[in-house]
């Protein structure tokens, strides 16, 4: 039995599957090409997001042929802190658990999140996020890079 998974990404950029990206494009997805019977009864998969760019449109870098080191963050912003402008030179992705926060790039393109939603992030490109309140946002990250590579630097001046 293969369980189906649903992307649901930023309306500008979901990805119809075919190459092609659209507004209100929802995406359909295998979640997972292992027989998810065998893991047990009753297990289902979600795809919370899947895509070879990140969520402003811009394709990810190719990864490097190095041992992988894969980082697990759990992240609070208190409501109303704007995070300073920062870049991140890996592939990471984030899922919104509480809160609202909204990302913005140095050049002013921005994407809402809310709870449940899931983002592949800019890589290497300043940005900052915003929590929107009214509660703290707390975010679930996930970085994977090259072993001992630094997952978060201050933007350039």
């Amino acid at each position: 039995m293969l369980a189906l998974g649903f992307a649901l990404l930023p309306p500008a950029l979901a990805h119809d599957g075919r190459g092609r990206y659209g507004q209100g494009v929802k995406v359909q997805t295998l979640a997972s090409r292992v027989e998810l019977g065998s893991l047990g009864p009753g297990v289902t998969v979600q795809t919370l997001t899947r895509s070879d760019r990140s969520w402003n449109g811009a394709l990810l870098p190719p990864l490097a042929a190095a041992q992988p080191e894969v980082h697990v963050l759990r992240m609070t912003v208190p409501s109303g802190v704007t995070l300073k402008l920062h870049q991140h030179p890996v592939i990471h992705a984030a899922v919104l658990v509480q809160g609202k926060l909204r990302l913005e790039t140095e050049d002013g393109v921005a994407q809402l999140l809310e709870p449940g939603q899931a983002v592949i992030e800019v890589v290497s490109q300043p940005h900052r996020s915003v929590s929107l309140g009214p509660d703290p946002a707390v975010i679930i990250i996930v970085f994977v890079g090259p072993l001992g590579q630094a997952i978060t630097l201050p933007a350039a001046p």
